[in-house]
């Protein structure tokens, strides 16, 4: 043990790796015929005989602290062979340090071997206290009672020691054992040839700097089942995203350095994660650990030089945030209550009702493995004016105080969602006075493996008003258009994110967005109604570098527009290197209350803008961090006073880019999803001639790579 006292960091007891006896009786019984039985690191606390053995050829007893009530220590008995060696035995009445002479001392030898076995038994390095006048050995059945006449007359036990071995009072609980004092005569003391590497509990052997090496080989090995340990410098746990990892790698360091020579690595560690039911127990201060899924994670690190048999405190929690990769999917649809889709009730979502849609899985992907799914969510047929909220469904969740969509009585509308999944499922509220039917395509899912992420200033890719990225008319009801992203994405580019707007229809319709070359799938990206501009943020997989867009209007036209805000695809290959952390639906600012706004209230003027803070920054992290490197929220604008649109941009940026994010009409609430470049914050910029209400909903940020 170390003369520091034990260290206080302890998780639950293991199952001892050696024995303690309190019985009556021998407390190992090495039975007839046994052969090769290693006698090694137990602790006999006061009782009857300690080890008997008999008829046990090629037996080893060595490195135990045995402990008697005036009552044998090591007994060999019938035809033995073998060695007693680097052994404390004491036998006096009494514990130790209240130890005494025996009332018959003739039956606590300390060491007796048949007449049988001594022909083939060797015993050395042995500390035998004489405390209890019995005799040091028994040796054939003639009685010592001093080493000096013991090894005269046998050559044995030369290097034995017959003191007070000066242990200290027993020590742990359902597993006790006696440590050395700093004067034992144990110390640095046995034959290392005899010995295991470590003692009873995995302490490694360790040089006391005070003491003089007069053992054998390395010279500092401790006799008996208990290693003296120096002092440690401690300098705490460290929980890190590993750099060379996957996305949800990490790596945990335990500083733990001993200030005496050992022969290998000090103390046993538990490294208890928050995402696994059971601790890891290993003698490494450093190990890899996967987390399922992105978010704060943390690990409690115990560590003990008692092989986890006492229970002292455990050790505060190590963080992280890690973040969480993207899994493209074919768009589909999930859950449509118009038909019964995913909730197997045909009917729609009751006033200030709620959905629960199910989602155990995704593929061969599980629900704890999912970080957040990505669903495009559209409300259709609303009986009055209200707004939806999705959020996660897990035990004790409370619905969040904010709206992803908000509709009025009639209106079809969609956003893009990314919400994680609870106890495997979402649940969707329905916050108005009437009915809604509520459909959800699923998009992607935040996971691993999957691909990171390249977020940029927004940057217009397609107009067919004036012919950017497309021929310079309208779509037609029913009509295509291919959208060629070659050369704005890198090669190997698994899926874009684009928020496509709708303007100028002539007639109410939808649009779909697929991978190019794919068959036309059964969900829709953005609903649109005449002469109405609506826009939704759109995570689609691209093929070749090339998406389609469909005009799924019955008549009419519509002029279509998109603004690239980011790719996904393979570090290696596209450069990309952000990853997911899921932090909402939590709301971060809304300008009618002042919340967020520095609690400053009032509209966004003409001109200007409202500046929203990631909720979530490098305050989990404990070493070397990344701050947000893009925000994900909802963007809600409400009460404008007159039509215009929003444009949110990175709030370090010189120029504000030529794009919209949300466009809106007087009097108007309309809503979009938002994946926008920004060092932890961004601007929302009203081009407006008129004043608008803001609100941002954060759904999560994307982190840079890890340093």
């Amino acid at each position: 043990m170390r003369r520091s006292g034990p260290r206080s960091r302890e998780p639950p007891a293991t199952s001892p790796s050696a024995g303690t006896s309190r019985r009556t009786g021998p407390g190992i019984d090495v039975e007839s015929r046994v052969t090769g039985a290693v006698v090694s690191g137990n602790t006999f606390s006061p009782g009857e005989l300690a080890v008997l053995a008999t008829d046990a050829p090629d037996l080893s007893i060595t490195g135990n602290t045995l402990v008697t009530n005036c009552s044998a220590g090591i007994e060999v008995a019938g035809a033995s062979s073998g060695s007693i060696e680097n052994n404390i035995v004491e036998t006096s009445k009494g514990t130790p340090g209240t130890q005494g002479a025996c009332v018959d001392p003739g039956s606590a030898a300390a060491i007796s071997v048949s007449a049988g076995s001594v022909a083939n038994t060797a015993a050395d390095y042995n500390l035998i206290d004489p405390a209890s006048t019995g005799p040091l050995y028994v040796w054939g059945g003639v009685g010592y009672a001093d080493l000096a006449s013991f090894t005269t007359a046998t050559a044995q036990g030369v290097h034995d020691v017959a003191a007070d071995p000066q242990l200290e009072p027993e020590m742990g609980a359902s597993f006790a054992w006696y440590p050395l004092k700093a004067t034992s005569p144990a110390i640095d003391s046995a034959d290392a040839s005899a010995e295991l590497p470590s003692d009873h509990v995995h302490e490694p052997r360790t040089d006391d700097p005070a003491v003089a090496n007069t053992g054998t080989g390395a010279g500092y090995y401790d006799r008996g089942a208990s290693e003296v340990e120096g002092p440690t410098s401690e300098h705490g746990s460290l929980l890190q995203r590993d750099p060379s990892g996957t996305p949800l790698e990490a790596v945990v360091s335990e500083s733990e350095t001993p200030t005496w020579t050992t022969n290998g690595p000090i103390g046993i560690f538990a490294y208890q994660f928050n995402d696994e039911p059971y601790p890891l127990i290993t003698t490494q201060t450093t190990i890899q650990h996967t987390f399922r899924t992105g978010g704060k994670h943390c690990v409690t690190v115990y560590d003990s030089d008692s092989d986890f048999h006492n229970l002292p405190a455990g050790s505060r929690p190590t963080c992280a945030v890690m973040g969480a990769a993207y899994d493209p999917v074919t768009p589909t649809r999930l859950m449509d209550t118009r038909s019964g889709l995913g909730t197997g009730d045909v009917a729609p979502v009751a006033p200030y009702g709620e959905v629960v849609l199910p989602l155990a899985s995704i593929g061969a992907t599980p629900a704890k493995d999912i970080t957040s799914v990505v669903l495009n969510v559209t409300v259709t047929q609303p009986k009055s004016g209200g707004f939806l909220t999705v959020y996660p469904d897990q035990v004790g969740a409370v619905r969040p105080g904010v709206s992803d969509i908000d509709f009025a009585p009639g209106q079809t509308a969609s956003v893009l969602v990314t919400v994680p999944v609870g106890d495997g499922a979402i649940r969707f509220y329905n916050g108005s006075s009437g009915t809604v039917h509520v459909l959800a395509d699923l998009q992607g899912f935040y996971g691993a493996p999957g691909d990171e992420v390249a977020s940029q200033t927004p940057v217009r890719v397609l107009d067919t008003r004036n012919g950017t990225g497309a021929p310079a008319h309208p779509l037609a009801a029913g009509g295509d258009l291919t959208l060629n992203l070659t050369g704005k994405v890198p090669s190997g580019t698994t899926a874009v994110v684009l928020n496509v707007g709708a303007t100028q229809p002539t007639a109410s319709g939808w649009l779909a967005l697929y991978p190019h070359g794919q068959p036309l799938p059964g969900v829709s990206d953005l609903d649109f109604v005449a002469n109405l501009t609506v826009a939704n943020l759109v995570i689609v997989p691209v093929s070749g570098g090339q998406v389609s867009i469909h005009d799924g209007g019955n008549s009419g036209t519509v002029q279509v527009f998109a603004d690239l805000e980011g790719y996904f695809g393979p570090q290696g290959t596209t450069g990309a290197t952000l990853t997911f952390v899921p932090s909402g639906p939590t709301r971060l600012m809304d300008t009618r209350t002042g919340d967020g706004n520095w609690g400053v209230a009032g509209p966004v003027p003409a001109g200007g803008y409202v500046e929203v803070y990631a909720s979530s920054n490098d305050y989990y992290c404990e070493g070397p961090c990344s701050r947000p490197a893009a925000l994900v929220f909802n963007l809600t604008a409400t009460a404008p006073t007159t039509s215009g649109f929003l444009t949110v941009y990175d709030a370090d940026a010189a120029t504000r880019p030529a794009a919209s994010t949300l466009d809106f009409a007087a009097n108007q609430t309309v809503s979009n999803a938002v994946m926008a470049t920004g060092n932890g914050a961004v601007k929302a910029y009203n081009s407006g001639p008129g004043t608008v209400h803001v609100i941002a909903d954060e759904e999560g940020y994307f982190l840079g790579p890890a340093q």
